[in-house]
């Protein structure tokens, strides 16, 4: 996968804001993130958890328990939302990928400790969406409080899907196009395959999302304010739209691959008819040639210059009589 969205300053602090409530900010260094107490303001650390030194602090100066430590360093995830106490949010989620060379499929996951004064979030991978909030920050056109930080995140979560599920969509319309217009079948059923399977591998990190976005926005958590919980449901709408989406194009793509093997087994059937009825119809012929071509004395003609004309025009005449009595049943 491609790396950080910019290097990390010393040993995994990525960036850190002092809000300002106003939409900006001041960066922080290491020394100041340790330093800080929450009279100073609302803060926002955003750490690349693979680093010691972010790990290290996560575990012992975070104030963190074991339990959100956890989550917010493990290797693997599933989307939710957790409220750990009257004040404390656990929310982790998921973005698509869009790092130049990787599969949108391959979603990165972000986590968010919050609080009423600070928010820890942590991810691998370069996310979109966090460089969308840090640019807003550093323009003085971000979020005013920490549930604003939440609900930025996201909502350019969610938009950032729309572009990849409308291209899947857009794709699929391709295939079902080309396989109206009866373009080779073999050459749809591959282009379908990996389409159904991005499907697939969207729809699953997306539908516990939608869960954990629409339970977070139901939460009353006191620092989530009306516009923040509107920019939450407005996600998660957002999120169970596309989750529609995927399972409508999951369908789609089963029943425009059900239509191809269909149609390839009606080619082999019709392919398997022809020559069923070529064969038949060489059978006799075959007979007739078999018996006349064994080495044996009293073959009839066999001294006759005109033998071999008149076997041949036998022959053809047997295989129009064959072709006109099988015209006649039906069988062709």
């Amino acid at each position: 996968m491609a790396g950080p969205e910019h290097p990390p300053q010393v040993d995994g602090l990525i960036c850190a804001y002092l809000l300002d409530g106003k939409g900006g900010g001041r960066r922080l260094d290491w020394d100041e993130v340790r330093a800080w107490k929450p009279e100073e303001g609302m803060v926002w650390i955003h750490l690349d958890r693979t680093a010691p030194g972010a790990r290290r602090w996560i575990e012992e100066e975070s104030g963190l328990d074991r339990l959100a430590a956890d989550a917010m360093l493990t290797e693997e995830t599933r989307p939710r939302s957790e409220r750990l106490d009257a004040d404390t949010l656990l929310l982790l989620l998921r973005g698509v990928n869009l790092n130049p060379g990787e599969r949108p499929d391959d979603m990165i996951s972000v986590r968010f400790w919050a609080t009423e004064r600070r928010v820890i979030t942590t991810r691998r991978y370069h996310l979109m969406a966090i460089q969308d909030l840090r640019s807003a920050i550093e323009a003085g056109k971000g979020p005013v409080d920490i549930g604003g930080v939440i609900s930025r995140v996201a909502l350019s979560l969610s938009e950032r899907m729309f572009p990849v599920v409308s291209d899947l969509d857009d794709r699929l319309d391709e295939l079902e196009e080309a396989f109206a217009a009866e373009v080779e079948t073999e050459k749809l059923r591959d282009s379908l395959g990996p389409l159904r399977r991005q499907a697939i591998s969207l729809r699953r990190h997306m539908a516990p999302q939608r869960e954990a976005l629409s339970r977070l926005q139901a939460e009353s958590m006191a620092w989530i304010d009306p516009l923040d919980r509107a920019h939450l449901r407005e996600a998660a709408d957002a999120v169970t739209r596309y989750v529609e989406d995927l399972d409508a194009m999951r369908e789609r793509a089963g029943v425009l691959r059900d239509e191809a093997m269909s149609h390839l087994s009606e080619r082999l059937n019709r392919n398997m008819y022809v020559l069923s009825i070529v064969a038949t119809i060489m059978l006799p012929l075959s007979l007739v040639t078999g018996l006349l071509g064994i080495n044996v004395d009293g073959i009839p003609g066999s001294s006759w210059p005109w033998a071999f004309a008149f076997v041949c025009g036998l022959l053809a005449v047997l295989g129009v009589v064959e072709y006109w009595l099988f015209r006649r049943l039906r069988w062709i």
